[in-house]
């Protein structure tokens, strides 16, 4: 794959982690959740200057897939990569996914999810208002790059397949 470094982003519950890891299978590129860099299994996070130093370490390797918006280095992690898959899915259908997860060990967190969190709720709900204008904002000032925007899960598992038939 001639695109060795690779963003996946989209609203919370769009199923970023989910579109990395087929991709990840597919092109065997190493995978980094922020997800995991960001958060300990306490619930607690780490400082944003160790996450700015982690994130530095893995987009000047010569290959990589991160997954996680984080618009703090949503830009920093923009210039330095290849190709997006941007995941701008409804705001219906990420709640439902996020929802869906409670209680479920996934290993693009550090702990389970045990309850609804009203804040993340709020936060998913808001998603086009307060985050979106934002990253098309960005994309739009790097035409140089791939950028490939999903509006609904069949056309990302569509492209996903052809993606594997070709390698």
């Amino acid at each position: 794959m001639s695109n060795d470094k690779i963003m996946v982003i989209g609203c919370p519950g769009a199923g970023k982690s989910y579109f990395a890891r087929q991709l990840h299978e597919i092109t065997a590129i190493p995978l980094y959740h922020l997800d995991m860099i960001w958060h300990r299994a306490d619930k607690t996070n780490i400082s944003e200057q160790e996450f700015d130093q982690k994130l530095t370490k893995i987009i000047t390797q010569k290959q990589w897939i991160i997954d996680g918006n984080y618009q703090r280095t949503l830009e920093k992690r923009l210039v330095a990569c290849d190709t997006v898959y941007f995941l701008d899915y409804p705001v219906s259908l990420c709640l439902e996914s996020a929802l869906s997860r409670i209680g479920k060990k996934r290993d693009d967190m550090p702990w389970i999810e045990e309850e609804a969190d009203e804040e993340f709720i709020s936060f998913i709900k808001n998603f086009p208002d307060e985050q979106l204008g934002y990253i098309y904002q960005l994309l739009n000032r790097y035409p140089n790059k791939n950028i490939i925007i999903f509006k609904d899960r069949e056309q990302s598992q569509t492209y996903l397949e052809n993606l594997k038939e070709l390698q």
